[in-house]
């Protein structure tokens, strides 16, 4: 298993931990350093013990059990499957518990190989893509087969990277990842094109306090609407930004790594640009990593972003 910025995990396995407990310490913020230098860690096994049964139910869904959606969601904090229309409760039931145990179990093992980050970090969302990524027909700002940065709209992180733990579970084929150079080298190449100045600016104008103040009424009479920080409008758009840019999409240099079957890798993937080329059947878990949790803040897209601003993207 090769590829440029690819790390695989030594020492570690998710059924014993460290094999070396006394160093691993150390081991675990070695490998959070190469995560926030914009690599991709990689274990050549699975992150939670799937049954066979499982698995082969898994393969089984086709295009009619959620065709209007673009993947099927699970939200463990509150325990809520989202994405899956099948007309059959006992296949919604088989796959609401198949994702709270594959959430569970990688939460447990990324406890054990990131405690730093496990201490701070937030839960977020899993999911799975049961659906063949190339040639997959979805609008031009929901393609995975584009390369862009991960920004979510209903769930802003105000400066938190998002951590993802990705689960090949096809037995045969890999899914093949495209990415680019990393945010840092792309922010300062793009970022005033993508209209850092012009939010920068907005955050600025006395008509952000009238702003605040509608956003708070809303709250205050059950609208939800998120609070979107300068910083996540900016990487809102710089998703759609990558996304639209054709002479980037067309002449940036990639990176291509084929994950094999039955295996995980790990990354943020707001620092790492990436791009799905092929595969079907993933699975994956999202955190949200406070800068406060890093060892080295500065490497953050939002100290990144802030630098090139020269102010606050996050009060």
């Amino acid at each position: 298993m090769t590829g440029k910025y690819l790390t695989e995990i030594e020492g570690f396995t998710r059924e014993s931990g460290w094999a070396d407990p006394s160093q691993a310490s150390a081991a675990s913020r070695a490998y959070a350093e190469r995560l926030e230098d914009g690599n991709i860690l990689f274990l050549p096994s699975l992150p939670h013990a799937f049954s066979p049964e499982d698995l082969k139910f898994l393969y089984s869904l086709d295009q009619d059990d959620s065709a209007i959606h673009k993947n099927i969601s699970y939200r463990p904090k509150q325990d809520i499957l989202r994405g899956f229309g099948s007309s059959q409760p006992e296949k919604v039931e088989t796959m609401h518990r198949i994702m709270r145990e594959y959430s569970a179990g990688v939460v447990k093992m990324m406890s054990a190989l990131l405690p730093a980050y496990a201490a701070k970090w937030t839960l977020d969302y899993a999911s799975y893509r049961p659906y063949e990524e190339e040639n997959r027909d979805l609008p031009l700002h929901k393609r995975n087969d584009l390369v862009h940065t991960d920004a979510f709209p209903s769930r802003p992180t105000h400066g938190g990277l998002i951590l993802r733990c990705f689960t090949n579970v096809n037995p045969a084929q890999p899914r093949v990842w495209s990415t680019t150079a990393r945010f840092p080298t792309l922010a300062k190449q793009y970022a005033a094109d993508a209209g850092l100045p012009k939010i920068v600016a907005r955050e600025a104008s006395p008509l952000r306090g009238v702003r605040k103040g509608l956003n708070a009424l809303k709250s205050a009479v059950g609208i939800k609407s998120p609070n979107h920080s300068a910083y996540d409008l900016f990487m809102l758009g710089f998703h759609d930004y990558l996304k639209e840019n054709t002479s980037f999409q067309t002449d940036a240099e990639k990176f291509r790594t084929d994950f094999p079957p039955l295996s995980t890798w790990i990354t943020f993937t707001d620092v790492v640009p990436h791009a799905v080329l092929s595969g079907r059947y993933a699975l994956e878990q999202t955190f949200i990593v406070p800068v406060n949790a890093l060892f080295d803040a500065s490497k953050s897209p939002v100290r990144v972003l802030e630098s090139i601003a020269g102010t606050s993207l996050v009060s």
